[in-house]
């Protein structure tokens, strides 16, 4: 067992580490097994040398992003010790950015991981970005985002949202209603971002002018898109074909993401993805972008890193399996 001490600046930024009731801290301590005091203006750390070290940088990564004036929670606690596992923790400081757009109840929508700040920023430099990832990875919540920032500040004129309708065990015709009243419930998650983003009556508004599309992606079809923000959700359950017709929408002035998780395409077994097909054929071609957003730039619950690990885990032994019986 071994004590390590640390100098600290502002109280404020010690508070805003700890955490309310210390919560903060205390995860800090159950995930790395030392104990931390504060004690005559100074952090000590007890543990093994190890531990210390981890925690160490640790601290010294939250305390950075607290005098930044970043709040701290246990997202970003759980996160900034996976850095500094990986031996990253420098990198802790670069989540302290501009904010991408700030949603209709005051909040400020941004980048919470390494991961999620070069997928903003390619969205930001390139016009076409391909955001692949699993769930819980903000891949459509931030292109929402970006797409609101650019209506806002008039560099586009339409945002448009689609995303394909693959019909998981039911046909669409035994769904009640009209053919937008069949399709909305594929579009819930579309809707939910922008009603974030905008407030249910701004969003109601810019339907009614033409600002503002959530349609299936059938509906894309022989049209031209100038002056567009378009995002492409879901892609995984894209064919070839579709993914083509898509990119082909494009007009001058516009802008496109696309994102999606490749391990839950609901394809037929003998269909190839669109969007693993276009992460290989557009890679290296100028203009694109491609970010891979990993179980580390989950934002949700911890549960959902969790679940997803172990289904990663699982596939690797399977797929391991199969090839040792071959």
């Amino acid at each position: 067992m071994i004590e390590q001490r640390m100098n600290i600046g502002r109280m404020e930024e010690v508070i805003n580490v700890f955490g309310s009731f210390d919560e903060n801290i205390r995860l800090m301590e159950s995930e790395l097994r030392v104990s931390v005091t504060n004690r005559d203006g100074e952090l000590k750390i007890a543990g093994e040398a190890e531990d210390v070290l981890l925690a160490q940088k640790a601290l010294g990564a939250l305390l950075a992003l607290s005098a930044r004036g970043e709040p701290i929670n246990e997202q970003n606690v759980r996160y900034v010790i996976d850095l500094a596992r990986a031996g990253q923790e420098e990198k802790a400081v670069e989540l302290v950015q501009d904010v991408v757009c700030i949603t209709a109840k005051g909040r400020p929508a941004k980048a919470k991981t390494i991961g999620q700040r070069e997928y903003v920023d390619s969205i930001q430099k390139n016009t076409v970005t391909i955001g692949v990832g699993p769930a819980g990875t903000g891949k459509t919540y931030l292109a929402v985002a970006a797409a609101v920032k650019a209506f806002r500040e008039k560099t586009i004129d339409r945002i448009i949202l689609t995303r394909p309708a693959v019909e998981a065990g039911e046909r669409l015709g035994f769904l009640p209603g009209d053919l937008q009243s069949k399709v909305d419930p594929y579009l819930r998650p579309l809707y939910d971002a922008l009603f974030d983003m905008l407030g249910a009556e701004t969003y109601n508004k810019y339907l009614e002018r033409g600002n503002i599309e959530v349609a299936p992606l059938a509906y894309m079809r022989g049209r031209t898109l100038d002056h567009s923000f378009i995002i492409l959700d879901e892609a995984q359950n894209t064919s070839r074909e579709q993914m083509k017709m898509f990119l082909t929408r494009m007009g001058f002035g516009s802008k496109v993401v696309i994102t999606g998780d490749i391990t839950q395409i609901d394809l037929p077994g003998d269909k190839i993805s669109g969007l693993k097909d276009a992460v290989r054929v557009l890679r290296g071609v100028e203009g694109v972008g491609i970010c891979t957003l990993t179980e580390q730039d989950v934002v949700r619950h911890v549960m959902v890193q969790r679940i997803i690990k172990a289904y990663e885990d699982y596939e690797k032994r399977r797929s391991g399996g199969r090839k040792e019986r071959k």
